[in-house]
């Protein structure tokens, strides 16, 4: 072989390996990060090792810490980059590699330390649900259900410490949800949608599942997949934690600031709403309930959130929701009422529109609940909450849209700022509730 040809074999050999080297698809994306770790999130097309090396922010001439993890098939060629260890307060930078080829990068922040310190930091939290991302060739016939994907980018505008998706984070088709193979493309497929991957890439991310990401329509504790779900979920999330050991399901907490946010899981316990049974019906089960109200007693925080994919306190409609369970539902507000539980309040997704309720309690303070939906998927424009005594006026809203909640104040007098935007990011209703509000009495300190 003459030289020129060797050499135009090398040449060809190159080119080959490069359009065969594994591609980032999808991320990075950061879950919660702990005051010393953070896990990092990442997907590609192929088998590959994935690489992570990082660094304070503040120090860009220092050797970088690295990480890896092979990308294998059985678990779509995903990883979680673990990086510790980290110290609290501090920025850091990272670059991810396949391969040894650069393909991404991006900053995570990790908590303060400001307990008995300093008052509690500024928190901007991002919430959503109902995100539907279009495949035609599965999709039923018709107009396209979803749409609007330019929310992501307005999301990114806000620039969120935190972004909650509150379920139907995809839509399983029937296609889907009849074996594990198809649950998993429809997780690659939405994952990889080239608008979302900035949002990915901004602050950090947590998730519980509704219906659609769990398994078929108003789905519960029957579907036979169930198991395969909650493996996908562990999978494409990077949530602290799923579940207890004795109790599997994705339940968990994420703490960020003086806010506590505890993370429901309503599938897979749950009976079937159209259960005609009078008594012993469950939304989340026993094991769970007795898990979130220890976890309330055990929780510093000044606000907790409790998250269900369902809603929790409306009582003004026919579909699913924690209604449908009165007796859970009742011995959960009781006893907060028994336990003199402050600061406690929902957020939920599910319902195609945006609404805040507020259900009084006599000399109590009142519990509020916020609804947001949908992020991507059809909007239910003809929603007639006229009746719902409980609705926040001027907060129902019948389009694609966000929200966010905005904890700010000094340790004695903080309050968070509710708000709804649309998919452009323009504002469409904003509330504020006090602490005192929330049931804590203004002198206290």
């Amino acid at each position: 072989m003459s030289r020129l040809l060797f050499c135009s074999f090398l040449l060809c050999l190159g080119a080959q390996s490069n359009v065969l080297a594994a591609q980032l698809t999808a991320g990075p994306m950061a879950g919660p990060a702990a005051l010393r770790s953070v896990l990092i999130w990442v997907q590609a097309d192929a088998a590959a090792t994935a690489r992570i090396e990082y660094q304070p922010a503040s120090v860009a001439e220092a050797k970088p810490a690295k990480i890896s993890r092979q990308l294998a098939a059985g678990e779509d060629f995903s990883a979680h980059l673990e990086l510790t260890p980290l110290e609290p307060g501090t920025e850091y930078t990272y670059r991810v590699f396949l391969d040894d080829q650069p393909v991404g990068s991006g900053k995570v922040r990790t908590p303060p330390l400001w307990q008995w310190r300093s008052d509690p930091p500024a928190l901007r939290v991002l919430l959503g649900s109902c995100a539907y991302i279009n495949d035609p060739a599965y999709d039923r016939p018709g107009k396209p259900y979803g749409g609007g994907y330019e929310v992501f980018a307005s999301m990114v505008a806000k620039q969120p410490d935190l972004t909650l998706w509150l379920g139907d984070n995809v839509y399983f088709r029937e296609v889907d949800y009849d074996g594990p193979w198809g649950m998993s493309h429809r997780y690659r497929h939405g994952r990889a949608l080239p608008e979302l991957q900035a949002l990915l890439r901004t602050g950090q991310h947590a998730a519980i599942w509704d219906d659609h990401d769990y398994g078929p329509n108003d789905s519960n504790a029957a579907f036979v997949f169930k198991a395969e779900s909650l493996k996908l979920f562990r999978r494409y999330w990077a949530n602290p934690s799923y579940g207890l050991p004795e109790a599997p399901g994705i339940f968990t907490v994420v703490k960020a600031g003086d806010a506590e946010f505890f993370l429901l899981d309503g599938r897979w316990y749950r009976d079937s709403d159209r259960l005609k049974t009078e008594t012993g019906r469950q939304m989340f089960g026993a094991a769970q309930m007795r898990w979130l109200k220890n976890a309330l007693l055990q929780s510093t925080a000044k606000f907790k959130v409790v998250a269900s994919g369902s809603q929790v306190l409306n009582d003004h409609t026919r579909f699913e929701g924690w209604l449908n369970f009165p007796e859970e539902r009742a011995d959960f507000l009781n006893w907060l009422v028994a336990q003199g539980m402050r600061g406690v309040f929902f957020l939920s997704g599910d319902r195609h529109f945006t609404e805040l309720l507020k259900l009084e309690r006599g000399k109590r303070y009142p519990l509020y609940e916020l609804t947001c939906s949908p992020l991507t998927s059809n909007a239910y424009a003809s929603v007639d909450e006229s009746g719902n005594t409980q609705l926040v006026a001027g907060t129902l809203v019948r389009e694609r849209n966000f929200c966010a909640l905005d904890f700010r104040g000094s340790k004695d007098q903080r309050e968070v700022v509710i708000r709804s935007f649309d998919v452009k990011g323009e504002l469409l209703w904003e509330r504020v509730i006090t602490e005192a509000e929330l049931g804590y009495a203004p002198q206290e300190k």
